[in-house]
């Protein structure tokens, strides 16, 4: 029995030093399970609660080493800056299903909106139609197809969706990079989307505390099971720049500036820079509303766990250096 309280509380997290994976982790081990993150040239052994080990989450034996005695993987690895991805994001997941299959673990994998095209918006349910347009949105289709065949084959699978993250740790997500600068005081809000236009937003902790209470659960979840998050909708695009200017003035008094997001630049510098390429071909999700109903994950928890709009984000401008105020000079 002892073996078996042990086992249940075991989870492997791939990708635990970016954003989701990193929060998730954190959230895990708050929560009482054994973390284990891997990580390549990672130094092992025991940090802040976390037992990281060396490893590849290309390398199918690194990652099925890893998982030994684990009844849950999070599979949050992405390539860097977008870079590789239709060569990498499969062969990695194939690594986390093997291991997942060996183990009868259950994977749990971020969801993204990507996987779907115009035929199922504006509101999108868990069995809404998988037609999208781009490439990126073809792969990530491929992924869940290649995580619902594992479900028949001993894996089982947990799939969060949500919105465009953003979070106390910057990471390669509209709001560090697009909104507003990490490491720089907020002197003016870039807007992406078009006048009018809704656009959903998730808070990263909300996100990684819903997966923790769904995978408290996971003995009632269908072997398949996806769950979509409402996260904060800003119904007309200027909510969410609305309460970035609100918490830089509270908190600094500067006086914050809001632009129209300089999507000529891109379109200059997408030939010799990978991210602006593909952050161009999801222009399109800035240019039409596209919301996620919550209504089995509500019916299913409870609620959706869901932070303030202007907590969350002066907590995520917190903890991305954008609040520091410039030091007072001493008196002569």
């Amino acid at each position: 029995m002892a073996h078996e309280t042990a086992r249940n509380d075991k989870v492997l997290v791939l990708g635990a030093t970016g954003g989701i994976g990193g929060e998730v982790a954190r959230q895990l081990r708050d929560a009482g399970w054994d973390v284990r993150a891997l990580k390549r040239g990672a130094t092992e052994g025991k940090s802040d609660g976390i037992t990281w080990l060396a490893g590849d989450a290309m390398d199918e034996q690194s990652v099925r080493r890893a998982a030994k005695g684990c009844s849950v993987i999070v599979h949050a690895v992405n390539p860097p800056g977008y870079r590789g991805w239709s060569e990498l994001v499969l062969p990695m997941l194939d690594s986390t299903i093997a291991a997942a299959k060996a183990e009868g673990a259950t994977i749990v994998l971020p969801g993204t909106v990507y996987n779907f095209g115009p035929d199922a918006f504006a509101l999108l349910a868990e069995d809404s139609p998988q037609h999208p347009l781009t490439s990126k949105g073809a792969i990530r289709v491929e992924l869940e197809r290649r995580l619902e065949e594992a479900s028949r084959q001993g894996a089982r699978v947990l799939i969060v969706r949500a919105g465009d993250f953003f979070g106390p740790k910057a990471g390669n997500n509209w709001f560090s990079q697009g909104l507003v600068k990490a490491g720089q005081p907020v002197r003016a809000v870039s807007q992406p989307g078009s006048p009018g236009v809704g656009h959903q937003w998730s808070y990263l902790p909300d996100v990684a505390r819903t997966m923790v209470e769904l995978l408290a659960r996971r003995d009632r979840l269908e072997p398949f099971a996806r769950f979509h998050m409402a996260g904060h909708w800003d119904s007309d695009g200027t909510r969410m720049s609305e309460a970035i200017r609100k918490v830089v003035a509270r908190r600094t008094g500067a006086k914050v500036r809001v632009s129209a997001f300089p999507w000529w630049l891109l379109a200059l510098a997408s030939p010799f820079v990978v991210t602006f390429r593909e952050l161009r071909e999801m222009r399109y999700l800035w240019r039409t509303p596209v919301a996620m109903d919550n209504a089995k994950l509500v019916a299913f928890l409870g609620r959706e766990p869901h932070t303030p709009l202007e907590e969350a984000v002066e907590t995520a401008l917190d903890g991305m250096g954008c609040l520091a105020t410039a030091p007072v000079a001493a008196a002569a």
